[in-house]
């Protein structure tokens, strides 16, 4: 570590005892060497805001030439208001931004703020609480060390020793049930077609709801909403943010999901959880203090919908309609139980690293169709080195796939792909001349 730091054994381990300050060369270092490891340091104040100040310098908003970390680490040091202005200037840019995005596509899907349904009401809490819940994540990896490991054999023991509650096969008659919980006999009934990975979801859902119920209600009964039907809805999205995090305890998931590179099929058997589970887990990993990598996540349908999203990095999905038609996503709904990987550039010059999966979710019986969709996860080119995915991929000369966030409020002027133009641009039609779009872009 002294050796990629630059500094001596002996300086490095006065720094760890806290006999030597951090101070700006050895801070710039640590970001070159350890990116992700700043967050440990997030007590320091001088560490946060160098932390800070770098990933808004980093901006393609500022062009290509990024300032050496040196300089950044200076600015923190010397003129720390001056950093804190423009870290504050930049958030305020990309809220304006983000509200600019959300007005533009609830204007080009013909609804406004007060249409919103439950489902995109509570799509928005779950983005607005950064996908991570401090509470219950804390509380189910508690729950996990007590039980130590939520195999199926430990949650069905504790379900009937501290509940009372026994777990029976459900009957074959109603082919779309998944789990029924009878409150009168105190019974937990699965349907008998579930997958392994999914009765233990559905064992560890059970237990969280009865265990963490009094939390979650609270959560859901505090948030901004306007219906009840909204705050039920959030209660159960809350249980499912519960049952996935006693299946996958935060900080053992988060230091396994480092050492295998985020490997999703090594993580899924590990932790005796599905591929989409694991994926969707790893878009939670936000807690202060051991963040995980910052993932963007969503699973789309044949139609190419977006049934979940969650995006900790720049990149924002549309909140209505379909995602971008070159995103790698849909080639991978076509082709089930094979990993694409694509490198992508948005709009504002971020590349990404990008990982989907098409997926099937057998129905059980020959006369219902099976469920097909496809997942994706992808992270910022700056953390590929921690995504397996991206081993073998040029990320400084190869050719990215120049992606957006939806049609409607897409810049680019030569997609090919283009399904309608931008809404804030004029365009031009021209008889004479007939292109792949059939139109210009003003």
């Amino acid at each position: 570590m002294a050796q990629r730091l630059g500094v001596s054994v002996s300086y490095l381990s006065q720094l760890e005892t806290d006999d030597r300050p951090l101070t700006s060369a050895v801070l710039a270092a640590l970001g070159r060497a350890f990116p992700l490891e700043l967050d440990a340091l997030e007590a320091d104040d001088h560490t946060t805001r160098f932390a800070a100040a770098r990933a808004v310098l980093d901006d393609p908003l500022f062009g290509d030439a990024r300032l050496a970390p040196d300089l950044v680490a200076r600015l923190a040091e010397q003129q720390p208001e001056l950093a804190d202005r423009l870290i504050a200037l930049h958030s305020a840019f990309r809220a304006a931004e983000e509200r600019l995005q959300i007005l533009d596509e609830t204007i080009g899907a013909g609804a406004d703020q007060g249409a919103r349904l439950p489902w995109d009401e509570i799509r928005d809490w779950f983005h607005e609480a950064g996908n991570y819940i401090d509470l219950l994540d804390r509380g189910a990896e508690a729950l996990a060390a007590e039980l130590r490991g939520a195999s199926d054999n430990a949650l069905v023991e504790r379900l009937a020793g501290a509940h009372g509650v026994t777990v029976e096969e459900m009957a074959e008659l109603d082919a779309s049930a998944i789990r029924r919980f009878d409150a009168s006999r105190r019974a937990l009934l699965l349907g008998s077609a579930l997958p392994a990975e999914s009765r233990r979801f559905q064992l560890a859902w059970q237990l969280v709801a009865l265990e963490m119920g009094r939390d979650i209600a609270a959560i859901a009964e505090s948030a901004a909403l306007r219906t009840v039907e909204a705050r039920r809805l959030l209660g159960l999205g809350l249980t499912n943010y519960a049952a996935g995090a006693l299946l996958m305890p935060y900080e053992k998931f988060r230091t396994s999901a480092r050492t295998l590179r985020h490997d999703i099929d090594r993580l899924s058997r590990r932790f005796g959880v599905s591929f989409e589970q694991a994926c969707h887990r790893l878009s939670t990993l936000q807690r202060p203090g051991g963040r995980g990598i910052p993932f963007f996540f969503c699973r789309v349908d044949l139609a190419g919908n977006i049934t979940k999203r969650h995006s900790a990095t720049r990149l924002q999905f549309a909140r209505f309609g379909g995602a971008c038609p070159l995103w790698v996503v849909h080639e991978a709904a076509a082709i089930p139980d094979r990993v694409l990987v694509q490198l992508a550039e948005t709009p504002d010059g971020v590349r990404y690293v990008s990982m989907a999966k098409g997926l099937v979710k057998p129905s059980g019986r020959y006369d219902r169709s099976p469920r097909r969709y496809a997942v994706a996860l992808g992270c910022e080119v700056t953390h590929a080195g921690d995504f397996v995915y991206a081993d073998g991929l040029d990320l400084e000369r190869g050719r990215a796939t120049p992606i957006g966030i939806s049609c409607r409020i897409c810049p680019r002027t030569d997609c090919d792909q283009r399904a309608f133009p931008p809404t804030d641009r004029a365009i031009r039609i021209a008889p004479e001349r007939r292109d792949i779009v059939p139109y210009t872009i003003t």
